[in-house]
């Protein structure tokens, strides 16, 4: 998982440098950078969106995992891990979860970091999350800066999940085909759109209940297609 683990040292050290900037920058410089970025995790999620060509698939992939979601609400779940990494570490950052799970987001649902974690785990290459690496790592100076110390602390899933799909990966490369993957970043890009328009502050969409979207539409993308 070296990708992985470069991945997160960039998204610290950008965080960092966001941080310093956040100390020191207005209220409405900070407002404005939050919305651009909400406007670019729009136009990330609608590119992603746009590249399945299976529209039922997408649509089975989110309605079945948003339930399963839901019912497990991995949302009140996460929001409980993030308020006890607050406690914890006696933080009194606002936006704390805010920033923790946006930055987990957008981290992790773009079609670098499955094809990245694809190609690791197929090929032990690491030059696509190295490319997304230095990404990460300029995207974290402008979300702490805009939304403080959570997005560090979103270094934890992101291990979790974009080491798990490298993992995955290398035992399932027989498995797992393009179109497999374009499906999974298709769906991942529907959940950026509903956190774009969460940071808008259009409507309150429970984006985190909706993750088990991306097994779902990998279990069907390799049965259906």
């Amino acid at each position: 998982m070296q990708g992985t683990l470069i991945n997160i040292v960039a998204v610290l050290i950008g965080s960092f440098i966001g941080l310093i900037l956040h100390s020191k920058l207005p209220k409405k410089i900070t407002t404005i950078v939050f919305q651009g970025i909400g406007l670019f995790t729009l136009f990330l999620g609608f590119n992603m969106a746009l590249k399945t060509d299976n529209f039922l698939l997408m649509i089975f992939s989110i309605v079945i995992g948003s339930i399963i979601g839901e019912g497990i609400d991995i949302d009140k779940q996460l929001d409980r891990f993030s308020t006890f990494i607050k406690q914890k570490f006696k933080l009194k950052n606002e936006k704390f979860s805010e920033g923790f799970i946006t930055a987990f987001l957008l981290f992790c649902m773009g079609s670098m970091t499955i094809l990245g974690a694809f190609e690791e785990g197929f090929s032990g290459e690491t030059k696509i999350l190295q490319a997304k690496s230095l990404l990460d790592g300029f995207s974290s100076i402008a979300l702490s800066s805009g939304l403080g110390i959570g997005v560090i602390f979103s270094i934890i899933p992101l291990l979790i999940y974009q080491g798990g799909l490298t993992l995955m990966a290398s035992h399932l490369k027989d498995f797992i085909s393009l179109d497999v993957i374009n499906e999974l970043s298709a769906v991942g890009g529907i959940l950026l759109i509903g956190m774009g328009i969460n940071i808008l502050e259009i409507k309150k969409i429970k984006v985190i209940n909706m993750l088990p979207a991306l097994l779902i539409s990998i279990i069907l993308a390799i049965i259906f297609i």
